[in-house]
């Protein structure tokens, strides 16, 4: 009987730590659904977005600082789930420096994000790389059950949210200038 009290208190005390006012990602409606199993899926008309949940983590160059979606109020916001020991996001990253830089006068912010990493192959990746954008170091990938449905082995995965931060695309694979920028402006330009 003994045994069972403790086991039980030990399952409180574990759920309580799950669902607490610190976990990285809470709330949002939207979910994700592949139709048909595409690749690039673009949710329209605006008012049928999901918002995504609070995301913010621990800053992978500024490590104590906190990198948060909420820091960009009224901003398009590009998601990008990257890891430095990923291939096709090394090929991906100087096409969203490239996006980040030519958008970044019509209210748009790139937000990166490390998974499954070293904080230092991380910060190597962004250096040696020169991502202009900041980027959450996640290694347990726990930012992404903001994104709920969204399949976590996906890496490298893009996601466009509108100013309102719901999403309005999303890209499983890796994204170029020509994919990704005209998307950005056509979503920047929505009211």
């Amino acid at each position: 009987m003994r045994y069972l009290l403790v086991v039980l208190a030990a399952a409180v005390v574990l759920a309580g730590c799950a669902t607490g006012p610190d976990a990285v990602a809470r709330g949002g409606t939207f979910e994700f659904v592949s139709p048909g199993g595409k690749t690039d899926i673009f949710y329209d008309p605006p008012a049928s977005r999901g918002t995504v949940g609070r995301l913010s983590g621990d800053s992978l160059t500024q490590p104590g600082t906190t990198v948060s979606l909420a820091q960009y109020p009224d901003r398009v916001v590009v998601l990008n789930v990257w890891g430095s020991w990923c291939g096709p996001c090394r090929s991906e990253a100087a096409e969203l420096v490239r996006v980040a830089n030519a958008t970044a006068g019509q209210g748009v912010q790139v937000l990166g994000i490390d998974v499954r990493d070293s904080r230092q192959a991380g910060a190597d990746f962004a250096r040696d790389f020169g991502l202009t954008y900041p980027s959450i170091f996640d290694p347990p990938g726990r930012t992404l059950f903001a994104l709920a449905g969204l399949p976590r082995s996906v890496v490298p995965l893009t996601i466009v949210l509108d100013r309102h931060h719901r999403v309005a695309a999303v890209f499983l694979h890796a994204v170029h200038v020509p994919d990704l920028q005209p998307v950005v402006q056509r979503v920047a330009t929505e009211p």
